[in-house]
């Protein structure tokens, strides 16, 4: 998946809006439960020497959280990288380069929904 189809995915999927939250990084695009308000993705370009990636330039990824459990094992694969910007514990960054299959996005969307809809 590309950064245009996850956020067409999302926005059909879950209903809610893309948020651009601020001026200097307008193409960054958080996702909200409609619900609670909270966070459950962010697409964003990163320089690719910030995510600790070979090559100049800037990269598509999409941080999404994750239970905990999951993350050492996600981040053994290509294309998983410890979460940019947000809590290396609960979330995980993932490559919008076409190495992670469209189906592990898609599931790693949902289970992130999932993990901030829990009601307390």
């Amino acid at each position: 998946m590309n950064r245009q189809s996850v956020i067409d995915f999302i926005k059909t999927e879950f209903g809610v809006p893309e948020e651009h939250l601020w001026m200097n990084w307008p193409d960054y695009a958080v996702f909200r439960n409609g619900r609670n308000k909270k966070w459950f993705a962010v697409v964003m370009d990163v320089e690719r020497q910030k995510l600790g990636l070979e090559g100049i330039g800037r990269a598509d990824i999409l941080n999404v959280k994750c239970d905990p459990v999951f993350i050492g094992s996600l981040r053994l694969n290509k294309g998983y990288l410890p979460a940019y910007h947000m809590s290396k514990d609960k979330w995980i960054s993932v490559l919008l380069d076409g190495t992670v299959p469209e189906n592990e996005i898609k599931d790693l969307i949902h289970l992130s929904f999932e993990l901030i809809d829990k009601k307390k």
